[in-house]
């Protein structure tokens, strides 16, 4: 175990990493934070369940609209100006939301309009921190990155609702709208602090829309990316949604309420943690394809047993795997961009991986819900599961070039053309 932890702790050896994930996890914690506040508020304003969805979504939506256009800027400009310039919008709209509600001009409308252009200063900046985690760590050590990211995330998941719940009671959203603003501090102060490589800037013509089509060209191109892509919308599609529908199933198979949502909600982030933190020494030991296809493989047989569960205590245990599972499915797939795109392209590619998850994901918990409320939330979920393993068997088995796709890359060829990887080895090792 000690082995375990300190191969996947590697990555924070390396000291603009280690700040660049300290400030992130503070940032996160501080959106989540707000989350929670934000939901809470506009159900308090309107009583009514839809605006506590429409203001979840006005934070998600930009991000599988706008992530195109915000790779398509990360690969022309300076990646550190860019999240410094999307950072401080960020902020401006948090402290915004504090001021509406300290002044007492909060309304339901106007929350979701300044969490929405929040949500754009995310779409446009996160692409560029994706892209630079390669300038961060060595080439070894991208997939703990990748894996570290997504515990952060999950760790901020856990400690931000709970965080919210304290400030809630003992002070005011204006308090926990605040305190999400000062919390994109340490970003900025992280991205002061760091060096990161300019962008590899190619001889493609300037226009936004030219920009964004060639680095689909280039996922096109490129075996791995695309695969990895194709992978995630099917996943996005047939698994995910079982994290939207938690509540659903606490309460119409449980017969629970918030704070049985709230343990399924934590199982599945303490063991995305887990699993965050195993990827990548087992990744070292088995080797990083054999790992992601396993997860692949697994993940539907456990979101199966999920759905059958016979007690909120099973369940939550269940949970524990699914979440450790995901999270090896996401990093692993993520990693599989991040070190086959061409380096000039390698933000826009990222933000195409983006919009996959991010536009599939909310169509199919619409769809699974939908689906949920007709034939059972336990028949869908275990239904789902059962397709995505069909799937993914019968391509394995029939195309096991997609398979292969999903290793490294060769470090041979010319990775400015889409056609190759070369000089990758140099880009990813800084």
């Amino acid at each position: 175990m000690k082995v375990l932890s300190l191969a996947s702790l590697r990555p924070l050896r390396r000291r603009d990493f280690a700040l660049v994930w300290s400030a992130a996890l503070v940032s996160n914690i501080g959106s989540w934070l707000q989350t929670v506040a934000v939901g809470v508020l506009v159900t308090e304003l309107t009583g009514q369940a839809r605006w506590t969805g429409l203001v979840a979504a006005a934070a998600f939506v930009p991000v599988g609209v706008l992530s195109p256009v915000g790779g398509a800027i990360a690969d022309r400009v300076d990646r550190r100006h860019l999240l410094l310039a999307t950072t401080v919008g960020e902020t401006v709209f948090a402290a915004l939301l504090a001021v509406l509600v300290g002044t007492g001009h909060a309304s339901a409308l106007g929350v979701t309009a300044v969490v929405f252009a929040g949500g754009c200063m995310t779409a446009l900046g996160f692409p560029a921190y994706q892209a630079i985690l390669p300038d961060l760590v060595d080439r070894d050590d991208l997939l703990g990155a990748s894996s570290l990211s997504m515990a952060q995330y999950n760790m901020g998941r856990v400690v931000g609702p709970v965080l919210a719940g304290v400030v809630l009671v003992v002070g005011s959203y204006t308090w926990a709208f605040t305190l999400n603003a000062v919390s994109y501090g340490a970003v900025m102060v992280a991205l002061l602090l760091v060096r990161i490589k300019p962008p590899v800037v190619s001889d493609e013509p300037p226009g936004l829309r030219a920009r964004i089509a060639a680095g689909a060209r280039g996922a096109r191109g490129e075996p791995g990316c695309r695969t990895a892509i194709m992978t995630i919308g099917v996943v996005a599609l047939l698994l995910s949604p079982f994290i939207a529908l938690i509540p659903a199933v606490t309460v119409k198979l449980f017969a629970g309420g918030e704070g049985a949502t709230s343990l399924l909600i934590g199982a599945q982030g303490v063991g995305a943690v887990a699993g965050a933190l195993s990827v990548a020494p087992l990744a070292g030991r088995f080797g990083r394809r054999r790992v992601l296809v396993a997860d692949l493989l697994v993940l539907p047989f456990l979101l199966a047993a999920y759905a059958v569960a016979p007690t909120l205590a099973v369940a939550t245990v269940v949970l524990v795997a699914v979440g450790a599972a995901y999270v090896g499915v996401l990093s692993g797939l993520g990693t599989v961009v991040q070190l086959r795109a061409p380096a000039a392209l390698r933000a826009r590619v990222l933000s195409l991986y983006m919009v996959a998850l991010g536009i599939v994901y909310p169509l199919g918990a619409v769809l699974q819900g939908a689906l949920g409320d007709r034939l059972g939330l336990r028949t869908v979920t275990g239904g789902c599961a059962a397709l995505f393993l069909t799937v993914v068997v019968a391509a394995g088995l029939a195309r096991p070039d997609l398979v292969a796709a999903l290793d490294d890359p060769m470090p041979t060829g010319d990775s400015s053309t889409g056609q190759g990887v070369a000089d990758r080895h140099q880009d990813v090792s800084s």
